[in-house]
């Protein structure tokens, strides 16, 4: 299962990323991942608070497995452990050279728990978090 979501936002991609990844300015602005701390560095395991829309509130703690800046963030995350329920969350900033960015964000879902998973309110948490980013982008 995949929830893929993207916004043209009209900035570079150096502006989107260091938005992006300003991590604790998050609970002012973000209103799908609530917070986002650790050291956010290939191999190392970060914790993140999520809220979707309409939806619990959840922490976990997935492992950065890709950090290229001003281009991806990737993390993977596991329920209890491997199996049960995983994602791949995946931020893409794709630079249009023309001074606008294509910010993508994706999640894989997979495991034994995944048809639990409220699709739409995760789908539509991804869309109010890439509108916010636009808006913050684009001032």
């Amino acid at each position: 299962m995949e929830i893929k979501t993207k916004i043209l936002i009209n900035a570079t991609s150096e502006k989107v990323w260091t938005i992006l990844t300003d991590f604790k300015n998050y609970p002012q602005w973000n209103p799908f991942i609530k917070s986002l701390t650790g050291d956010v560095k290939i191999g190392n395991t970060i914790k993140v608070e999520i809220t979707p829309p309409k939806g619990k509130g959840m922490t976990f703690k997935p492992k950065v497995v890709r950090y290229k800046m001003n281009k991806e963030l990737t993390w993977v995350g596991h329920l209890f452990f491997k199996g049960i329920f995983d994602g791949e969350h995946r931020f893409e900033l794709i630079d249009h050279g023309n001074g606008t960015t294509t910010f993508i964000q994706n999640e894989r879902f997979s495991g034994l728990l995944t048809g639990l998973l409220n699709v739409a309110n995760t789908q539509k948490g991804f869309e109010l978090m890439n509108e916010k980013l636009k808006i913050m982008a684009e001032k």
